[in-house]
């Protein structure tokens, strides 16, 4: 799923293209990808692109006449930058948005289609697409260690809920505990003030220097191939690689749809995470699916330890200054 990061570029890719243009029409690949019908979709047709937004991890194009397109990509959702008109693709597109100067095409390569587009009507109108959670960049620490508290949940579980924190998921929560040397199955309501300070610098490192990373590998162009797969992470993705900071193989916790990958020197003090105890912390603190998430919260859009140390093991070194 798109997080923070990718999506913050993708509006900074879509600006200079879209903003001031005019809206010629919006074409549906799939019916099913448009969850609202008042407005109608023709409505949005010969209306000026004034503005774009984040909200969570949803985009929005804000048009004349007070109207508003939010796109939620979901997990396999994806935009693509494609010359003036072109055809929507047959089983992975979904919608197209024309403009003079060229088609913002959605696509999804998934058999669940999950990601959607709603029309509304009117600012107010998109109260209904935040989740509340605070913006890990613009809070500070105060408001951080609130938020983290407010629920007494697994770390991995607190930092993906978008009530709790906005724009976080799977990918770079992986990154941020890792950074910050903290089981992604601590209790964060267990956690001391030198580490909830740990796990804020954490957050904040981690989105910055990935922003900065996307921004650089996107440049002028327009970000193609957005994945939370990337060869220079640290632990998501690279189960039984190497963790960088002392090689010790990656491992990690999978239940459902849902995955954690963590290094067990670096952040579970030698310990291989996968009994009973943590099997029925999972069921009860984590939703099977992420579409199960969304539910619990309402969202308008769905509506409807075998313990040890490791082979070769060793003593992580003194965790370096965050920042250094």
């Amino acid at each position: 799923m798109p997080e923070l990061p990718d999506i913050l570029v993708y509006i900074e890719s879509l600006t200079p293209r879209v903003q001031g243009q005019v809206l010629e029409r919006v074409r549906l690949g799939s019916p099913f990808v448009l969850r609202t019908v008042d407005p109608p979709l023709a409505a949005v047709a010969g209306q000026r692109v004034t503005a774009l937004q984040r909200i969570g991890k949803r985009i929005v194009l804000a048009l004349e006449d007070d109207l508003f397109l939010v796109f939620h990509l979901m997990i396999a959702g994806r935009f693509h930058w494609k010359p003036a008109g072109v055809a929507i693709p047959r089983r992975v597109g979904l919608a197209a948005c024309d403009f003079a100067t060229g088609t913002l095409l959605l696509t999804e390569v998934s058999q669940k289609k999950r990601a959607a587009l709603h029309c509304v009507a009117g600012r107010s109108s998109l109260a209904q697409f935040d989740r509340g959670g605070v913006e890990p960049l613009e809070s500070d620490e105060t408001g951080f260690r609130a938020a983290l508290v407010r629920e007494n949940h697994t770390l991995k579980r607190a930092l993906t809920d978008p009530r709790l924190f906005s724009g976080i998921g799977n990918a770079y929560s992986d990154e941020i505990l890792h950074r910050a040397r903290l089981s992604p199955f601590k209790l964060s309501q267990s956690l001391s003030v030198e580490e909830t300070g740990r796990l804020y610098r954490s957050a904040r490192e981690v989105l910055l220097e990935w922003i900065e990373r996307l921004r650089v590998e996107t440049g002028s162009g327009f970000p193609e191939k957005v994945t939370t797969f990337r060869p220079e992470m640290a632990v998501h993705g690279r189960y039984r690689q190497p963790c960088p900071v002392c090689a010790t193989p990656v491992q990690r916790v999978v239940y459902a749809e849902n995955e954690s990958n963590y290094c067990p020197v670096c952040q579970t003090e030698g310990r291989l995470l996968a009994d009973r105890a943590l099997s029925r912390l999972l069921k009860g603190d984590w939703p099977r699916t992420a579409v199960q998430l969304e539910e619990q919260l309402g969202d308008p859009q769905l509506g409807h330890e075998q313990r040890g140390h490791p082979p070769g093991a060793k003593k992580c070194p003194p965790a370096p200054p965050l920042g250094s």
